[in-house]
């Protein structure tokens, strides 16, 4: 009965998210009902004690960088940073290779920090002026912003500043460069697996007479006014100087450069922690730098980033840049109390009894701790149709376990860190994920157009945390 209470929670908590209903409200309802039906007399101390302190928990750690993530995303749009640099590529590969072109702008923009969401709507345009200049099918552009923006530089490549890669930082004691090589390898089996298979796919419509308007089925009228709604792509021009072609890159560059300085420097800064009470606020208690030391580097490496980025057009920034801000900031509360929710819903069921009987049974099923994390997180991320959503509940369950495991088996954290981090972003782009939904809203086409193609990708990204799973156990790798 145990076991059916947490099922049913996860079950309608899946459901509701599907349906589009907010989990800032349905994950405590989720899992307050769990608790209801273990027990009706713990539901109160339940939420006080264990959702709001994870919740919250959850929220003073990674809101920054939520925010700062937001802003940095928002800046990188309003100072025509994006567009610069999908003119760079356009330039330098063709505009005849509009799949690969499309895959390596999503992946620049967000390998520097740009929300995933916000990279949806600035490549769009791009890629369906470059789709529809080369003749490829407009049910293909989902597929191909997903490789590059929903994929390896969100959580596989190393020294990425998504929140995918930087949650597992306070549990795993690591910094977002966590496992390097075997980032690096995970990442390359996911783009070139991937670019095969688009490529593939490109070719079979191609071969079979189907270009950017479909079949030919369409009358010009509707074409025409499908290319009107795209507009803005139609403008689309290579043409810029060498400066700002050059420059485009510098704010993304120095926020991974930074990055590493700070996660280098700032342990340096406060060799011994860091003790309120010898400044006379002795209720503050120890901060405890090496465990935060990671998180405050992606923080101020963004800072640097916004910065740069501002500067980058200044008055172009600075026409909007009140609404600009607002925006982002918005966006970045929804994300952060989002994935917040969903990190107390997993410390409420990871209370309950039946959380023990599903824990014993991955672990009898999947004993290599690895293996184990893999499994657990991208099925929870599946499960909640999130990768942040899903890790939080993972590793707010079975952190403390990972841990021992690893120890016992004398598996570097770092290791431990990229397997979670690339099995959030398995599983999690099902139908009912927020990004896949967004993705299809805004490029104007369905599930049934266009969602084969996003599940191939995300059945690629899922084997990659298998793959170099394999490649740590035969060479040790990390």
């Amino acid at each position: 009965m145990d076991l059916i209470v947490i099922l049913l929670a996860l079950g309608l908590l899946m459901f509701v998210a599907y349906r589009g209903f907010s989990v800032i409200l349905f994950a405590p309802i989720c899992a307050l009902f769990a608790v209801l039906l273990t027990e009706p007399s713990y539901v109160l101390p339940f939420f006080s004690s264990v959702f709001m302190e994870k919740m919250v928990g959850f929220i003073k750690n990674y809101f920054p960088v939520f925010l700062l993530g937001a802003i940095f995303g928002k800046v990188v749009e309003m100072s025509g940073l994006a567009e610069s640099i999908a003119k760079t590529i356009v330039k330098l590969l063709g505009a005849k290779r509009a799949i690969l072109t499309i895959v390596l702008l999503g992946a620049i923009l967000t390998y520097s920090g740009v929300s995933l969401f916000v990279v949806v709507f600035a490549v769009f345009p791009f890629a369906a002026h470059l789709f529809r200049e080369a003749d490829i099918p407009k049910r293909l552009i989902p597929g191909t912003i997903a490789l590059g923006a929903f994929t390896f530089t969100m959580d596989a490549l190393p020294g990425t500043p998504q929140i995918q890669n930087v949650i597992p930082i306070a549990f795993f004691k690591t910094d977002i460069y966590a496992a390097p090589l075997l980032g690096i390898i995970g990442g390359v089996f996911v783009l070139v697996l991937g670019l095969l298979y688009l490529e593939s796919r490109r070719k079979k419509a191609e071969k079979a007479g189907e270009g950017y308007f479909g079949f030919g089925t369409e009358t010009a009228s509707a074409a025409e006014n499908l290319a009107k709604k795209e507009e803005p792509a139609a403008n689309f021009s290579t043409e810029q100087s060498a400066a700002r072609q050059i420059l485009a890159f510098v704010p993304l560059i120095l926020v991974g450069v930074m990055n590493k300085v700070f996660v280098t420097n700032i342990p340096k800064w406060y060799p011994n922690g860091f003790d309120f009470s010898q400044i006379g606020l002795k209720a503050f208690g120890v901060v405890d730098v090496g465990a935060v030391a990671a998180i405050w580097a992606v923080e101020m490496a963004l800072v640097v980033g916004i910065i740069s980025t501002i500067l980058f057009d200044w008055k172009r920034v600075t026409q909007n840049f009140k609404e600009g801000l607002n925006t982002s900031i918005g966006g970045s509360l929804l994300a952060t109390m989002n994935t917040g929710a969903e990190y107390g819903f997993g410390g409420v069921i990871a209370a309950l009894p039946g959380f023990t009987a599903i824990s014993d049974g991955i672990s009898n099923t999947f004993t290599n701790p690895l293996v184990n994390g893999a499994v657990t997180t991208s099925t929870l991320a599946g499960i909640t149709g999130s990768a942040s959503g899903g890790m939080g509940i993972a590793l707010s369950a079975m952190a403390e376990k990972y841990n021992q495991a690893i120890a016992a088996a004398n598996i570097p954290p770092e290791v431990m860190h990229r397997v979670i981090s690339m099995a959030s972003g398995g599983m999690d782009t099902l139908p009912h994920n927020g990004a896949v939904i967004t993705l299809l809203a805004v490029t104007g086409l369905t599930h049934r157009q266009s969602y084969r193609d996003i599940f191939a990708v995300t059945i690629i990204k899922t084997l990659a945390v298998f793959f170099i799973i394999a490649v740590y156990s035969l060479t040790g790798i990390v």
